[in-house]
This record gives structure tokens, sequence and C-alpha cells, in this order.
């Protein structure tokens, strides 16, 4: 509600207080210093509350800050100062400068107002309230910029100048059709938002006069500029866009898109149509024309028809006060010259020349004759005059076309330099790659070598294996055979020694024993068989014991293995069992750190709660007295209203009044008038009185909407005015009889009119009010009026004929 009461209040001259006052340290502040400087006089020259156009120079020293400071940090400081939600044309114009910035300013301009779009939307409601002029469309201007935004903010890719190769629009859509079509559709909303403020500031021109020439009209038109560049490449892409669609989507898929973009190009075509029409853009900007019919979609070679629209902005079309000499806020004022001998050629063109026609001199017919030389130094004046600004003009002009070919310049090196440093980096990073790929291949290589290599001593190493395997039971075999062949040796050995003896006792026994040789021959066979079986079990029972032996072995090894990994596991068991402490002990630590912890949250909760319990108590009284205020204000708004009817009310009385003193003024008996046209000012006054009954029931349902009744009151007081006074002239031209009773029913009509208007002017009364007697006097006036019409106007249409 304040922010709405303040729209009655002037914007202050004073600068906003932005720029701090600090002292001056060193160059670089002292340079930022006026940096700030410069910008808050520019945006408050160009953003202010005239009427009239933006400043091409202080947009474009806007445009140059944010390309000095690398961003709009600066521009939204001066511009949060500034009362936008007050003022609806400082708004309207803080929209076309905001708008050049995202279009001409630098890349972080969007980033850096991104932040501030929930309030440009609350802005756009509440100047979405009002229903006409500069309110409305600061509405429309504000939800297109956050479209703006919010679709440049999701595509990336795109410029904020929308400025793009067909290379650059296909990378945009990553070559997929889903993002083609999703591209298309917003582009749709996009170029929807353009239209309604192009519809709806041509809406609020009055197109039968020549708005364009005028301040007022300029105001409105300039930010046409931004939207007629931004609309020609949104038509351009999205013919592009429908054309790839239908080549990879059905025809039937893509009916919305085809319908949608019809609408969009006959609005378009027509307000590019009207736009190039008007004086204003002639000299400005040059409006390309779309073709006549919309592109044929289902007809692929169809694109190679399409001609892209381009808008061409001439070198000399600056605005006529961008001049940094003539400082004025009025557009015509600035070419009072030019237009000024403009009208003097168009004079003499329709009425001839003045200097040498008698007839149209107007000094000769007031006897004030001038010689030849006088009109001649005056003439030599004018011609010096229009050179002088037509010099001036174009230095000016050189001098911008020299800032901005040095600007070009300037960008220009900055992109060159970006591009070398790019190129730079992207020749380090293919070197890199280039090395890394040589060490991978190297590794690959080195790693396919070791793997033939591997598997090579594999398939060796298996080899040795099964001949250490063969090698080794032919080695345990030899190794047994030959123990076998020693344990043989040996017991041939012992029985060839004792055979010796026996021999040897033998012989000399040979003799003496000579009869018992057989039989010693029989016991030696019986031994040696008798030994040779017991070397055989002996063999038996050391082969078993060698088994046994082994199996012992492994049995033993076997343990030992078990054995070690029983300690082990008995050393890692008691390696857990201190870690396990260990982790309990920090537990139990951390337990009771979290149980203190816990108690000093509950403690902080509970003064959490109780501060919140008292803060929502504050709130709410807050709520309640905020709520108590706005119902003050609110009566104090149905009262303020209330008085401004009863005083349109007693202006009404004042009217009628007037009207009933005119039927007794002398003066007034030259006056006449017709019985038809007190007919139809009668009839008039009665559909009057029938809206001011309507105008009285909204206003007792609504009383907040008093403006219907203001205007029917208004109304049916002149109109009751002009009965009573048309009455009363018509009664000058009637028979005493009549005249008499007309005046009288005139008098009636007025004191029934005050009466009804003094009922209206109490609010207890209001309801009751009786507008019978005041219709019946008023249908009075019409049946006298009607009785002194000439009988002849009353013959039907076929009898006139006849």
């Amino acid at each position: 509600m304040d922010r709405v009461t303040g729209s009655l209040k002037h914007v202050p001259n004073s600068l906003p207080r932005v720029l701090s006052r600090r002292g001056v340290t060193n160059p670089q502040e002292a340079e930022r210093e006026s940096f700030e400087r410069s910008q808050t006089v520019s945006i408050n020259k160009a953003i202010n509350t005239q009427e009239v156009a933006v400043k091409e120079k202080h947009a474009r020293t806007c445009i140059l800050g944010t390309h000095h400071e690398k961003g709009a940090q600066t521009f939204w400081l001066v511009v949060n100062r500034l009362p936008l939600s007050s003022n609806a044309v400082l708004c309207w114009k803080f929209c076309h400068v905001y708008h050049k910035l995202l279009r001409d300013g630098h890349p972080s301009v969007l980033r850096d107002s991104v932040r501030f779009k929930n309030e440009l939307s609350d802005m756009s409601r509440m100047w979405g309230h009002l229903s006409e002029g500069y309110g409305r469309l600061c509405s429309i201007y504000l939800k297109l910029l956050i479209t703006k935004m919010e679709f440049h903010a999701k595509n990336p890719r795109f410029p904020a100048n929308l400025q793009m190769t067909d290379r650059q629009l296909d990378e945009a859509g990553e070559n997929d059709v889903n993002n083609f079509f999703q591209l298309t559709v917003e582009m749709f909303d996009y170029l929807e938002c353009e239209l309604n403020l192009f519809q709806a500031v041509f809406n609020s021109l009055d197109m039968s006069r020549s708005v364009s020439v005028t301040a007022t009209g300029q105001c409105r038109l300039a930010p046409l500029i931004q939207v007629i560049l931004d609309s020609s490449h949104l038509y351009d892409y999205t013919v592009k866009l429908l054309f790839k669609l239908h080549s990879c989507l059905p025809a039937d898929t893509l009916q919305g898109h085809r319908d949608r973009f019809l609408e969009q190009f006959k609005k378009l075509k027509d307000l590019f149509y009207r736009s190039s029409n008007l004086q204003y853009f002639k000299r400005l900007i040059q409006i390309p024309q779309l073709p006549e019919g919309p592109p044929n979609f289902l007809r692929a070679s169809a694109l190679s028809e399409h001609i892209s629209p381009v808008v061409v902005i001439p070198v000399e079309s600056s605005s006529p006060d961008s001049e940094p000499i003539v400082e004025t806020d009025d557009l015509v004022d600035t070419e009072s010259g030019t237009q000024q001998t403009m009208f003097d050629s168009k004079f003499d063109d329709i009425f001839g020349n003045s200097a040498s026609t008698d007839q149209f001199s107007f000094n000769a017919q007031n006897g004030m004759h001038r010689d030849d030389r006088d009109r001649q130094i005056e003439q030599l004046y004018r011609e010096i005059a229009t050179l002088k600004e037509e010099l001036e003009s174009l230095r000016t002009e050189s001098e911008r076309t020299k800032r901005q070919l040095k600007d070009r310049i300037s960008e220009l090196e900055a992109e060159l330099a970006e591009q070398t440093h790019l190129k730079q980096q992207a020749q380090d990073e293919k070197e890199f790659l280039r090395v890394e790929l040589d060490e991978l291949r190297k590794q690959w290589e080195d790693t396919e070598k070791a793997q033939r290599t591997l598997t090579e001593i594999e398939r060796k190493a298996q080899a040795n294996e099964q001949r250490y395997t063969k090698l080794k039971e032919k080695y345990t075999e030899l190794v047994q055979s030959h123990a076998d062949l020693l344990r043989k040796n040996a017991e041939v050995t012992k029985q060839v020694t004792i055979a010796r003896q026996a021999q040897g006792d033998a012989e000399q026994l040979k003799k003496e024993n000579e009869d018992r040789l057989l039989r010693v021959q029989t016991q030696m066979q019986e031994a040696i068989q008798s030994k040779n079986d017991t070397v055989e079990t002996l063999q038996k029972q050391l082969a078993s014991s060698k088994q046994e032996l082994e199996t012992l072995k492994n049995v033993m090894h076997t343990t030992e293995e078990t054995s070690k990994e029983v300690e082990s596991r008995m050393v890692s068991i008691e390696q857990e069992k201190s870690s396990l402490s260990e982790i309990v002990a920090h537990r139990e630590a951390e337990a009771v750190t979290l149980q203190t912890e816990l108690e000093k949250l509950q403690t902080a909760l509970a003064s959490e709660k109780e501060n919140g319990a008292k803060m929502i108590e504050t709130l709410q009284n807050k709520l309640n007295e905020k709520e108590s205020h706005e119902q003050n204000l609110q009566k104090q708004l149905l009262d303020r209203e209330f008085l401004l009817l009863r005083s349109t009310i007693e202006e009404a009385e004042l009217i009628i009044q007037d009207a009933l003193n005119h039927l007794d003024d002398p003066t007034h008996i030259s006056c006449t008038s017709s019985a038809d046209y007190l007919v139809s000012r009668s009839q008039s006054t009665l559909e009057c009185l029938n809206r001011l009954e309507e105008g009285r029931s909204k206003y007792l349902s609504d009383r907040s909407d008093v403006s219907y009744l203001l205007r029917s009151v208004t109304h049916f007081a002149h109109l009751a005015g002009d009965t009573i006074v048309q009455g009363s002239a018509t009664s000058h031209m009637a028979p005493m009889e009549q005249a008499d009773c007309l005046s009288e029913a005139c008098r009636l009509c007025g004191g029934n009119a005050l009466t009804y208007f003094t009922s209206l002017k109490e609010e207890n009364s209001m309801r009751e009010v009786d507008s019978t007697a005041l219709r019946e006097s008023i249908s009075q006036i019409t049946t006298f009026a009607e009785e002194l019409r000439p009988k002849g106007l009353d013959l039907k249409q076929h009898e006139r004929g006849r």
C-alpha cells in the first residue's frame, strides 16, 4: 500500500547516494570513484520521469560501463534506489535501458541480474493491476524481460543479442530432436512475449495522429527497436528449427507447432508493416518485410527459398538528441530548426512562396514592407544556422563512429587475444595428449611383450615341472634299487666270508669230515636259502618302514603348519582383543561426550522453543497490528472515495442548479431549439439514468469500486442539465400553454434531480433512494417534446414516398 501511494510523488532530482565518501588513497580508487560517478549521472539521466525517449548517448554510456567493470553491479546499485514502483514512466524507461544492456552489454549482465528476477516479477504483477497507460505496458515489458532472462539462463549457448550462425544453432540443440522440439516451444513463448509488447504499444497510441513525431509517442515507440531486433532473429531460428523437426518427425506430430507459427507469422508481418510506415522508425532502422505467405514446412526444398529477415541500422541513425553539445530532454525541440524549415517548405507548397506572393504577405498587409536585402540576410542566417547544425551533427556522428570503431577494435583485440590464448591452450593440450598417447602405446606394447614372455615362461615352467617329477620318480627308484643292491652286496660279502671260513675249516677238516661234507653243503644250501628269504622279508619290512616314515613326516609337517597357523591366529586374536578394548574405551568416551552434548542440545532446544514462542507471539502481535493498520487504511480509502463521490454529486447539483437558473434568465429567451433535438437529449438522459442506477447498485454491493458510479453521476448531470436547457429553449418557440407546461416539466425534472442527488450524498439514504419521480419527469419532457414535433415527421415512410 505504501508503494502504491508513493506513486503520486515525483522522483527526486538529487542523485542517489551510491558513491561512498571515502578518501582517495591510490589512482585505482580515484578511477573507480570517477567511473561510479559518471555511471550514476548517466543512469539517472537515462531513467527519469520525463515522458521522452531515452537518449542514445546516456544508454551508450551505461552499456560501455558494463564492459568496463565486466558486469552490472553499479547499474543495479543505482537502479535499486529509484522508485520504479511509484512512477510508470520511470519504470518504462528502466525496462528500455535494461533491455539494451541485456542485448549490447557485457555477457555478465545476465548473471548479475538473475538475483533480481523475483523483484521484477513482483513489480510486473503490481503494474498489471492497471488496465491502461504506462502501467499495463510496464507489466508486459517486465514479463518480456523475465522471459528473456529465463531463456538465456536455460540456453547459455544463445548470446543475449541472439546473433548465431546455423552451425551454432545446431550445436545448441546438440543434434537431438528432443532438444530441438523443446527449444522451438521456448522460442514460441519468447516471441509471444515480444508480440504482446508490440501490440500493446500500438494499441496505446492514437494512430490517427502523427504520434511518432511527438515526444510522448517516441517514448513509447523507442523500445520497439530492441523488440524488432529480437523478433527478426527468433522468427528466423523458428523457421529453421521447424524445417529440421519436419525432417525427423511425422507431420501430424508437429501440427500444433505449425498452427502456433502461423498465428505468430500473421501478427509479426502486420506489426512489421505498421512499424515501417511510421516516420520515427524510417530514419532509425530498416525494418524487413516478411513474405506474403508462411513457409511450407511439408516440402523440404522450401528451406532454400527462405530468406532470413535482416534488420539494418544505418550508421547515421542515432537518436536526434545524441549530440553531446545540445542538452535537452525534448526530442521535438532538438530539431526545431530543421522541423521549422520543413514546416515552412510545406506552407510554401500549399499557399505559395510568401516572398513572391503579395496576397499572402502578412507583413505587407500590415503596411510593413521588407526589402530584398533583409530577406536575403535572414535567408542566409537560416542557411548558416542549418549548415552549422549539419556540421555539428556530422562532427558528433564522426566522433560517435570513431568511438564505436575504437570500442569495436578493442573488443576484436580482446577476442583475438582470447582466441590466441584458447588456441595456445588447445595446442598445449594437444601436445600433452599426444605425448600421453605415445606413452600409452609404449606401455601397451611392453604389456603385450610381457604377456607373451609370461605365457612362454609358464609353459616352460610347466614342462620343467613335469620333467622334474619324472626325474624325481626315476631318482627315487634308482636310490631304492641302489640301497637294495648295497644290502644284497653286504649280505653276499658276509656270506662269502662265512663260506670261505667254512671252506677253510672244511679243508682242514676235509679229511676228517669227508663224510660230513655233503651234510655241510646241504646245510649251507639250506642256510643260504633261509638267508635269502630273510633278506627278502627284511627288504619288505624296510619298504613298509620307509612308507610309514614318509607318512609320519607328512603328518609332522602338517602338524607343524597347523601349530604355526594356530599360533598366528592366537596372535591376531590377541591383537584384535587389544584393538577392541581400545575401541570400546573410545566408544565409552564418545558416549559420555555425546551424552554431554545431548544435554546441552536439550537445554538449547528448550531455550530455542521458549525464544520461538516469544518470537511467534511478537510476530502475531505485529501481524495483528498490520491487519488493523490495513483495515484502517482500507476504511480511510473507502471514506476518501465516498468524499470524492459526494464532491462529484455536489458538482452535479451545481450543474443542475445552473440549468434551472437558465429557465429564469432573461438573456436566455433568445435561445431556441428544436423538439427533435430535445427528444433525443431526453431519451439519452433516461438511458444514462439507467446506467446511474446500475452504478449505484454496483457501489452498494462493492464499496471498493466507485469509478463507474462517478462516471455515471457526471454524465447524467451534464445530460439532465442539457435537457433542461434545451427544454427551455424549445419552449420559446412553442405556443403559450404548451410552453408553460414544458417549462414546468423542466423545473420539476431539475427539482427531482436535486432531490435524487441529495439522497445519494448520504450513506444511509443511498440504499432507499427512488428514481421513479425523476424518471417520470424526464418522460414528461419527452412527451411534451413529441407533441411539439412537426406533424409531417410522424408520417410513415411509405406515406412520405407518395
